[in-house]
This record gives C-alpha cells, structure tokens and sequence, in this order.
C-alpha cells in the first residue's frame, strides 16, 4: 500500500513537472513580433499575471502566480513597460519581469548644458516636448515646490547620465535632477556657502559662469575669484557667456553688439549677478565660486589654447588683449613669446 502511495505520488510529480515544463518552457504562438506589455505602479503581481494572460504571454496564470511566490517577485515587482516578444517562452517573460528589463532612455547632461541643450536632449527620446519641458522649468508653483527661488529651473539640473523609464512623469524627470544636485550640493557645501554670505542660488550663477568661461581644472578657482574681486569692488562681472544667455547658442561668436544688449542676464549692461544661473555648473566649479583662489586679478583673457591671461590693472588687461589680439602669447612675467 505505501510503495502504491509512493509510486502514485511519483506519477503526479512528475506528471505535474511534464505538465509546468510544456506551460513555461514551449515557446509561444504570437509570432516573432514585439510586444509591449506596462506594469502599472501598485499593482498586484496576481493583476500583472491576468494582464500577461490577457495578452497571451502566459498560458497558466496560476503557476506563474506559484513561481512568483516561490522566488518572491510578487513581493518586488518593477513597474514600468516591458519589451517582449511573441516567440518567448512564459518562462522567459518570467526572467524578464524577474530582472526588471523595463524600457529606459539614457540621456546624459554635461556641464554646461543650458535648458535649451536639455530640453533638446530629453525632446529627441520622446520623454517630454521642449514646449512642456519650458512650461515645466518656469512654473513657480513647481519651482517653490523644489525650494528653488530663481527664475526658472536653469542651473539647477545635476549634469550626470540619468536613466528614465518610459511613461515616468515629466514632473518627476526634473525632480530627479534637481534631486542629484542636492544631493552633490551636500552640507558641508552649504556650511561654506553660508559662510561667504551667499544663496544657494548666487553660488550656482557665478559656478555657472565659472563652467562657461574655465577650460582647465585648475583655473576654475582664479576665474572665481575674478568675479568675487569684481563684486567686492562693485565692478559690473562683464562675463561674456551672460551677454548671450537666451539670444543664441554659446557655440557662436560672441560679437560687440552682444555685448551692448540689453537683456535680464547681460552683466555688462547690468551691476552684481545675473538673475539666476545660465547653465549647468559642473560640482568642480561649484567648488570653485565657493572657494576662490587668493589672487587679486580683475581681469582676464583667452590666450587661443585654452588657458587665460590674468590681470589686475585694466591697462594691464588691454595689454595683454592686444597681444592676443595678434595671435601672440604671454607669459606668467607679462612677456610676449
């Protein structure tokens, strides 16, 4: 009796394995076309089964339910939209939905990038239209709601490479950016910043000017303490990137009539900072507006290979402008090479 008990007990196992194998192993009859199936955020993982089932990705929504239990995906379920397709295997959906292989979109910010350059970026994936991506950045409800007090979102999106999942909310996509700047911008940044009697805000403009003007690393701190110099003394910053903030692309040549614009960013038509950042400052240069070199310069220029010529004197200044003005160069001693 107990050896038929064993035998019979054998026969439902493996009868039941035969029968599990041919429901999660055999490939499905869709063809060899892409399905994509959305895994509603909250939902249970016994309404994604009836979803996949109603989709014909499933064959026995009640074994997937037990293999979910099993290996307790139905407690860790990724939402977002799967990429699948009609020749997979149940057991396949399974693995993908497993390892939370949800449909994503790389975008990378650099330092420096203007809300133009992202919008653009984050347009060409198809996540959010620049139309809305600007209503978005400007709305003041939405910016006090991320304590940011400037006119607009600019400076305050984390260059870094984000990874967004299709169907994300475009409120979110910004919050997660301004999230990493925070995050960067940590206390003791803050600690330094109260400390030099500044906003959150005003570092991130001059960082901001700083990340438009530095080439080099190591000149990111001198380039700082120009513009500190310079609003200590209640000197107009005179930064060519603000001259053409929101008229065109910085990759063009800045020419005079730039510079004589009037605009609300323009610091050479106005005194003291610009209303608010101009670009995505790097944590390198945040750095450096908070901490600039010990230097007295006033003035600088490009020496055409990517480093600047530092001055004190505005007739040191042109000096050296006509200088470069040749295409010659000028050493540390003031000296024509």
């Amino acid at each position: 009796m107990r050896k038929d008990i064993i035998f019979t007990a054998i026969g439902l196992l493996l009868l039941f394995s035969s029968y599990a194998a041919i429901q999660m192993m055999v490939p499905l009859p869709l063809g060899n076309r892409p399905i994509e199936v959305e895994i509603k955020r909250g939902i249970s993982f016994k309404q994604a089964a009836e979803l996949l089932s109603n989709n014909g990705m499933i064959r026995d929504s009640n074994l997937f339910l037990i293999l979910g239990r099993i290996t307790g995906l139905d407690r860790k379920l990724k939402a977002g939209y799967y990429p699948l397709w009609g020749t997979m295997s149940p057991f396949d959906v399974f693995l993908t939905l497993r390892r939370g292989h949800i449909i994503e979109y790389a975008i990378t910010i650099i330092e420096g990038d203007t809300m133009m350059e992202i919008a653009e970026k984050l347009s060409s994936k198809g996540i959010i239209s620049t139309e809305e991506f600007y209503k978005l950045a400007g709305d003041k409800g939405f910016l006090y709601a991320l304590d940011i007090d400037a006119p607009s979102i600019e400076g305050y999106i984390f260059p870094e490479t984000y990874r967004f999942p299709k169907g994300i909310k475009k409120e979110e996509i910004l919050m997660l950016m301004v999230d990493k700047l925070r995050e960067k911008y940590n206390e003791e940044l803050m600690h330094r910043t109260f400390e030099l009697g500044l906003t959150e805000r005003e570092v991130l403009t001059i960082a901001s000017i700083i990340e438009k003007e530095a080439v080099t690393d190591d000149e990111r701190s001198i380039i700082s303490a120009v513009y500190h110099n310079r609003l200590r003394r209640g000197m107009p910053l005179q930064a060519d990137p603000t001259a053409i903030y929101g008229v065109k692309s910085s990759k063009e040549k800045i020419t005079k009539k730039d510079l004589v614009r009037k605009t609300s960013h323009n610091t050479y038509v106005l005194k003291g900072l610009p209303p608010g950042p101009i670009a995505s400052p790097g944590l390198k240069s945040i750095i450096a507006a908070l901490n600039p070199a010990k230097v007295p310069y006033l003035y600088f220029v490009a020496k055409n290979d990517g480093t600047h010529h530092f001055s004190v004197t505005a007739a040191e200044h042109l000096e050296a402008v006509k200088m470069y003005r040749k295409g010659k160069k000028v050493n540390g001693k003031g000296e024509t090479s």
